[in-house]
């Protein structure tokens, strides 16, 4: 997948985005990044213990979080991206945003960030599908039912066959891409662990990554092709299993569920701690190319 004039490639390594929330209330890292010095300190930690790509939220997501406006948003997000842009440590590395918002998105490009990472995969701001194409950078969409605020009401949480479900919604999700102009090849799809689902439905989704892309390719071949991003870091479910209640202490089990989604076909995973998620994708790498 080319970005600019670098190539994001995937086929040989699984790749590392780093987590840079900018939020007050995000789940594991709130308040901690919101001031520019303490954002850049951390962007530079996430690169120098091996991140691919960092990615900048200035929006929490975690259920029932409270919805911020495009430009109370971008209040949040301009200074630190400013600053993150023009420092040497990001030379050769990728630039995500996690938005919604079509706003965002454009300003955000104009500003230098190479990439957009939609939880809502155009559903909460359906512009921003023509912004991204018109933008002409990979579009990362999500598997979500409702908003942060309904994602975990008892209708979202219903699932006969999550993975066949998960497969039908999200492929939906990649044809309004598309449509709106957004080519194949720069789609990343995320499964959005955490996203309307039980602790129960995430682990089959972790499972199950091969299945839905087989699903998908019932219909669409490329789909079937189309790279994985997997976010589970040191998410609740995972706090459940192992009786953690600080996210922080999350990130051993973090480690388990990423490993186990390499080996199922994860091809991009979201983490706080990168040292450990680089580590991660060189053993399961490894293990994978063994014959």
């Amino acid at each position: 997948m080319a970005v600019g004039n670098r190539l994001l490639d995937w086929s040989e390594r699984t790749l590392i985005m780093g987590v840079l929330n900018l939020t007050p209330d995000s789940f594991s890292d709130g308040g901690k990044f919101q001031e520019v010095e303490a954002a850049i300190a951390q962007a530079k930690l996430l690169i120098s213990e091996g991140a691919d790509i960092i990615d900048i939220g200035a929006q929490s997501t975690r259920p029932s979080a409270t919805r911020l406006s495009a430009n109370e948003e971008l209040e949040r997000l301009v200074p630190v991206l400013d600053a993150i842009v023009k420092i040497p440590e990001m030379e050769g590395k990728l630039i995500s945003v996690d938005t919604f918002y079509g706003q965002v998105a454009a300003e955000a490009v104009k500003r230098g960030a190479t990439m957009i990472n939609d939880v809502s995969g155009g559903q909460l701001d359906p512009s921003i599908l023509e912004v991204v194409a018109e933008l002409g950078v990979p579009y990362v969409t999500m598997h979500m039912r409702g908003d942060p605020s309904t994602m975990q009401s008892e209708q979202n949480l219903q699932y006969d066959d999550v993975c066949k479900e998960v497969a039908s919604e999200l492929y939906t999700r990649l044809r309004e891409a598309e449509l709106s102009g957004i080519p194949l090849w720069r789609i990343v799809l995320d499964p959005g662990i955490g996203f309307s689902k039980k602790s129960r439905h995430n682990l089959e989704i972790i499972n199950g990554l091969r299945s839905i892309r087989e699903e998908m390719g019932k219909v669409s071949l490329g789909a079937s092709h189309v790279p994985v991003l997997l976010g589970l870091s040191r998410k609740r479910f995972l706090g459940e299993i192992c009786n953690r209640a600080d996210p922080v202490e999350r990130d051993a089990a973090t480690v388990a569920a990423n490993a186990a989604g390499i080996m199922n076909g994860a091809n991009i995973l979201r983490v706080h701690n990168v040292r450990c998620g680089v580590d991660t994708a060189k053993v399961s790498d490894a293990l994978r190319m063994v014959k």
